[in-house]
């Protein structure tokens, strides 16, 4: 059975966040998005678009969170964390966020995007030239590295799809380099 499909069958082809019946997709939650179904939500074209794009989010819409954050599904948990706290200056968020809880791997989970932290005090990854990277980015390497613990060296010019972030250190990101992942220096690499 396809994620999709198994998505579908756990939320009765709804979005998990809203409940909605239309333009319904996977969303995979970053900062690591493996893309399976523990990782993955089904969500609406409005939640996503909301989501990924704050300048987008219309407050209201995300009243649907006073139902979905008691979901048994961590994934939906650790959005609706993320968007409470986005949203928790308009007051009612706040309140629904103090009566979330989240185990301590989930909420480490849910802060993993910097979400909840001020602007100065977010991790920003940033490669050679400056350029800030994010989770989900390609990116290639600008010299040949070997790689610790085993005989691969890789090479320059290699490209690295879908990095994910180490959300503790702005210098470390995690890629596939062929069908090894790797932990890599940005100092090491350029955004494509």
């Amino acid at each position: 059975m396809s994620i999709l499909n198994i998505l579908q069958e756990r939320s009765g082809s709804k979005c998990e966040l809203c409940a909605s019946e239309k333009d319904l997709s996977i969303y995979k939650l970053p900062p690591m998005p493996v893309g399976t179904v523990d990782d993955s939500i089904l969500a609406c074209a409005t939640c996503i678009d909301q989501i990924e794009n704050p300048d987008n989010v219309d407050v209201n819409h995300w009243r649907c969170l006073n139902d979905s954050m008691w979901s048994e599904v961590a994934a939906v948990q650790v959005v609706a964390w993320r968007m409470l706290t986005r949203l928790r200056a308009e007051g009612w968020p706040q309140d629904l966020l103090d009566m979330l809880y989240l185990d301590d791997e989930n909420l480490k989970w849910a802060k993993a995007t910097g979400e909840g932290l001020e602007e100065e005090q977010k991790v920003i990854h940033r490669d050679v030239n400056g350029v800030i990277l994010q989770a989900g980015d390609s990116v290639v390497l600008i010299k040949d590295l070997k790689v610790k613990g085993s005989s691969l060296v890789a090479k320059q010019g290699t490209a690295v799809r879908r990095i994910s972030l180490d959300p503790e250190n702005e210098k470390f990101i995690e890629g596939k380099v062929g069908p090894t992942q790797i932990v890599i220096i940005t100092d090491y690499v350029k955004k494509m």
